[in-house]
């Protein structure tokens, strides 16, 4: 029986470290960078539609649907799509639950790509493989593909080159300043550290590693300074990705939720499980 509903989780994910090693010709960043996957993020809903009209809601008042992570990710399987099966229709409507700031650093936006690629394929049986799926993911952003391949994964190159990586268990505090962070500000500032000398995956579990991006931020949004500032009484403080969100880890859930009862009602905040494998894909599926 052909499915016409799915809904699944578009997970979010934090660096565990983030290390610049150079730059392109084309001004992308080499880097190297450990992606935690956790167990919170957005929630995707697809329904099948028999026409060819793919629609997304709640529409984002500052963001045009044209320009929609979401949108577009749609769009461009269709395009795939209607090229392995021509004459067939391929629409969707796509509802999605929004909990992960943006410019938060937690790969929100790219994560719910991925799961539209994932779920638009189980519900127009397309069969594409998780390769093929991260080729088109790709071209929506570097952070696209590890949420298809669906692991936390030592990444290099533009973050495309991936490893999996098993790492143990461990709960996050993740905290969300109210200040949403430029990547393309961060990434193009002259005081970037872009020289770091590439480590071994080893040596980072071994040594640990820092935030190039961090420095940048906290000067550009002492808000991040401040947020950092407060929740390192209770641990060590990372920020992630680009910002603006910080974490720290802890042995277990209760730990973290002790901590998360003191956060200041100005900051958004939540306590995750990282995991291995994304909850995007349920048992069985492709």
């Amino acid at each position: 029986m052909t499915q016409n509903l799915l809904s699944l989780p578009a997970p979010a994910k934090i660096n565990l470290f983030l290390h610049i090693t150079g730059r392109r010709p084309d001004g992308y960043h080499q880097l190297q960078t450990l992606f935690q996957l956790l167990d919170y993020g957005d929630q995707l809903d697809f329904r099948r539609r028999d026409d060819a009209t793919i629609t997304l809601s709640p529409t984002h008042p500052a963001i045009a649907d044209k320009d929609n992570l979401v949108y577009r990710a749609a769009k461009a399987l269709q395009q795939q799509a209607v090229r392995k099966n021509p004459g067939q229709h391929y629409g969707a409507a796509i509802q999605l639950t929004k909990r992960l700031p943006l410019g938060g650093g937690l790969g929100g936006g790219s994560s719910d790509a991925a799961t539209t690629l994932i779920g638009l394929n189980r519900l127009w049986q397309l069969d594409f493989s998780r390769e093929q799926l991260a080729t088109i993911g790709l071209k929506l952003g570097a952070d696209v593909p590890v949420f298809i391949h669906g692991r936390t994964a030592w990444a290099e190159g533009i973050g495309e080159i991936l490893k999996p990586v098993d790492m143990i268990d461990c709960w996050y505090l993740v905290l969300a300043p109210a200040v949403e962070v430029s990547t393309a500000t961060i990434f193009s500032h002259q005081q970037l550290t872009r020289d770091a000398r590439a480590i071994t995956i080893r040596a980072f579990l071994e040594q640990g590693g820092r935030n190039a991006c961090q420095p940048i931020a906290e000067k550009l949004y002492p808000e991040v300074k401040t947020a950092r500032q407060w929740l390192e009484q209770y641990a060590n403080v990372r920020m992630t990705g680009t910002g603006a969100c910080i974490f720290a880890s802890f042995e277990d859930e209760a730990q973290a939720r002790r901590v998360l009862v003191d956060v200041p009602q100005r900051w958004q905040a939540f306590v995750a499980r990282g995991v291995n494998h994304s909850p995007a894909y349920s048992s069985g599926s492709s």
